[in-house]
């Protein structure tokens, strides 16, 4: 009988077929790098940003070829290395990466580090943020002189958060028990406000909050949520009917007792729940 011809099976076939995924697996990676970089070159620190592409730099130098037969992402500086990072016996992440900036400054590197030059003119948005926060600092420090000048340290407290200047005033300053209607001795502290909120150039929010107490049987108000938003609600009228403050700047809330100050177990605690916030946002706004 003729024996049938049979094919051989491939070798290699399987392996052949992977290949790709090493070209795709590299190029998946230079992407994420890409947009790495990218990311930090949006921030305006500069300082921030010559940490990340120093230490992207001192990876790639010192970790394996990409590909075999290859030098490495950045062959090309392949002879510079950081001082006391190649192998990473010193320090840690962040010193690695300030050291290996600075050494390929030393070595002609096209990276800079630190603050700009001397003489080097700011951009109009960074020039925008540093007179914003100038301004932001000259009005805690205007807030807090007058808080102590009028020994009112018990009834308004002035901090300085992340989102911006927060002037906390107990509800006993502004308002009487249960009620929204502001109080007479209340409206030159106020007053003091208002004059530093002009040209400010940030946006102001004004948030009313109470304790968990139920609102009283004979109240006017609902619950909690109607009177810490009507509390609020009584500052801003202030401020744009008496002052004559631009409705543009400001934004209103009300939270009842969902974000409490402290602890609600003890008459003190309650009562420092008992209050309206108002916070000079850390952001820019156009000029009108």
């Amino acid at each position: 009988m003729r024996q049938r011809n049979r094919r051989k099976p491939r070798t290699g076939g399987r392996e052949s077929r992977d290949r790709w995924m090493i070209t795709y697996a590299d190029l998946i990676t230079l992407l994420l790098i890409f947009f790495v970089i990218l990311y930090a070159m949006s921030s305006l620190d500069t300082q921030k940003f010559n940490i990340v592409t120093g230490s992207l730099s001192d990876t790639f130098k010192s970790g394996n070829p990409v590909l075999e037969g290859g030098n490495g992402v950045l062959e090309g500086q392949k002879g510079i290395e950081s001082e006391g990072t190649g192998k990473g016996q010193n320090g840690g992440t962040g010193g690695g990466a300030q050291s290996g900036v600075n050494q390929e400054q030393q070595n002609g590197g096209g990276t800079p580090s630190g603050p700009p030059p001397e003489g080097t003119q700011p951009t109009a948005r960074e020039q925008a943020f540093r007179d914003q926060e100038a301004k932001l600092a000259a009005l805690m420090g205007v807030i807090t002189q007058y808080v102590e000048d009028n020994n009112l340290g018990d009834q308004i407290f002035v901090a300085d958060k992340p989102q911006g200047i927060a002037i906390t005033l107990s509800d006993r300053y502004l308002f009487d028990v249960g009620r929204a209607e502001l109080k007479a001795p209340a409206f030159p502290a106020l007053r003091q406000l208002s004059g530093l909120f002009r040209g400010i150039g940030a946006t102001i929010s004004i948030e009313g909050h109470t304790d968990d107490t139920p609102v009283t049987a004979g109240s006017r108000y609902n619950d909690n949520w109607e009177l810490s938003g009507a509390r609020a609600l009584s500052v801003l009228r202030f401020f744009l009917d008496k002052e004559g403050l631009s409705p543009s700047k400001f934004q209103y809330a009300g939270y009842a007792d969902t974000r409490p100050a402290v602890s609600n177990s003890t008459p003190e605690g309650r009562q420092k729940n008992r209050r309206v916030e108002i916070t000079v946002l850390r952001q820019l706004q156009e000029e009108e």
